[in-house]
């Protein structure tokens, strides 16, 4: 086991996770059940199984592109997005 491409990893999608869509959504749930627990378990499980299918296809596509393209591909579409909250999603700034 490569245990920094671990590490790496469990930071990464760590720190992505906090305070996003589904940690809220989750904060809610449990704000409103009586079963915390199940909160719990079902959040993880739906994470976990997300996680396998992102591992799965990225390992899939990696199988055809080579990874030099793979992280320029990834470069652009993070520049993409970042262009356009930046320059284009003025809408809520305006209001």
């Amino acid at each position: 086991m490569d245990w920094h491409l671990l590490g790496l990893s469990f930071i990464t999608v760590f720190l992505s996770e906090l305070g996003d869509k589904s940690q809220l959504a989750a904060i809610a749930l449990s704000g409103r059940s009586q079963s915390r627990r199940a909160v719990f378990f079902g959040t993880a499980v739906a994470l976990l199984l997300t996680s396998l299918l992102g591992a799965l296809a990225g390992g899939a596509v990696a199988e055809f592109l080579p990874t030099r393209l793979l992280k320029a591909i990834a470069a652009v579409g993070f520049a993409i997005l970042a262009a356009r909250l930046l320059f284009f999603n003025n809408s809520e700034s305006t209001q």
